[in-house]
């Protein structure tokens, strides 16, 4: 018998928060400084996967160790703050969040110091029931051990579970520890992909919540 839904977990790059031009410009710096391609914010929806250090070597035609990744990484970082103040959230975040009548929480692979104080910024601290970001100095890991590890802190049943996010990675996270998964096409990838992935898919954060809400298929 499957277990109602009763938590959401929300991912925030590229789903609550709508930063897509910003990564793949961000993303451009890195290439740039290693003399390699651009890539159009399609190219990357269709190319983007964790972990992210598989994805520049894709772009870039040749092995990325993590000396270099870490490298990498942190140019990535540097370019993504100097823009983050003009990244807005998706249009029906609060909207969306707010018509779910469960509990809900926040996973994001961004670092946790400068996660919390954006999601103050944004008014939406009051909604979670807890916040996780990336601990870590480097990111472009995979999120599932990052997902069993939140839902542990929070004491909730993964069969209960529903999280919202934009990514292949964000659905493997999810039947790796138990939990279902939306996807949301407004992100990181191409809404292709996520169809074929055989998850539900919703083009609006509403929509994702009201697919939340109702019976899963199987898979």
């Amino acid at each position: 018998m499957t277990t109602p839904p009763t938590h959401l977990v929300w991912d925030w790059n590229g789903t609550l928060l709508n930063d897509l031009n910003l990564v793949v410009e961000s993303t451009n710096v890195v290439f740039a400084a290693v003399a390699g391609p651009a890539v159009s914010a399609d190219e990357h929806r269709v190319r983007f996967r964790r972990p992210i250090s598989d994805y520049y070597a894709e772009v870039l035609g040749r092995a990325v160790d993590a000396e270099e990744f870490g490298r990498l990484d942190r140019i990535f970082h540097d370019a993504y703050r100097t823009g983050l103040t003009t990244c807005e959230l998706a249009d029906d975040a609060t909207s969306a969040m707010r018509t779910w009548s469960g509990s809900q929480s926040l996973l994001s692979m961004w670092f946790h110091d400068e996660l919390v104080p954006a999601v103050a910024t944004y008014g939406l601290s009051g909604l979670f029931n807890r916040v996780d970001g990336l601990r870590g100095t480097v990111g472009g890991d995979r999120k599932a051990g990052h997902l069993e590890r939140h839902l542990a802190e929070l004491g909730v049943d993964p069969r209960s579970v529903v999280l919202i996010g934009d990514s292949l990675d964000d659905a493997d996270a999810a039947v790796a520890v138990g939990a279902r998964c939306i996807l949301y096409t407004g992100g990181f990838t191409d809404p292709g992909r996520l169809r074929a992935s055989g998850h539900p898919v919703a083009d609006t954060l509403t929509e994702a919540v009201t697919l939340a809400g109702g019976p899963q298929p199987r898979r």
